[in-house]
């Protein structure tokens, strides 16, 4: 009988498929892991328009805004209106580099009866990767 050191095919295809498979599972919960982080990014951003809308904006107007923005809601970050694409609330987006391709936010902003910019109630949504959508609903609203 001859001793050879070293593998055999066999034992280094085995290795090889272990790895790859290895691999893609890694590649498939990291992309899972980035989805879910987005995720709780867009319901933080909801809920900080949610509590400023309620706690600020009307406490000092006893209604809501018929538009949101930075003048709108002074105290809220300014990135915290775009969703993690960088698309702000209820803005479509048409790309200059693909001939009409649009592009919606995830974050949609629905007041509801509005009479001079002032309206008595609001829908917050944010679409969700991994779950349902996300929706707040006004609290104080006028019915």
């Amino acid at each position: 009988m001859r001793k050879t050191d070293g593998f055999t095919i066999i034992e280094l295809l085995v290795v090889v498929v272990l790895f790859l498979s290895m691999c893609g599972l890694f590649l498939y919960q990291k992309n899972n892991v980035e989805a879910m982080g987005r995720d709780d990014r867009r319901k933080a951003d909801i809920n900080t328009l949610y509590h400023n809308l309620e706690k600020v904006y009307y406490a000092k107007n006893s209604a809501y805004p018929a538009t949101l923005s930075t003048k709108t809601l002074p105290a809220v970050q300014a990135d915290t209106f775009k969703d993690p694409v960088g698309i702000a609330v209820n803005e479509l987006r048409v790309d200059d580099d693909l001939i009409g391709t649009t592009t919606r936010s995830t974050y949609t902003y629905e007041p509801t009866d509005c009479k001079d910019n002032q309206c008595s109630g609001y829908t917050l949504r944010a679409n969700l990767e991994k779950e349902a959508d996300y929706v707040r609903k006004s609290q104080n609203s006028k019915k």
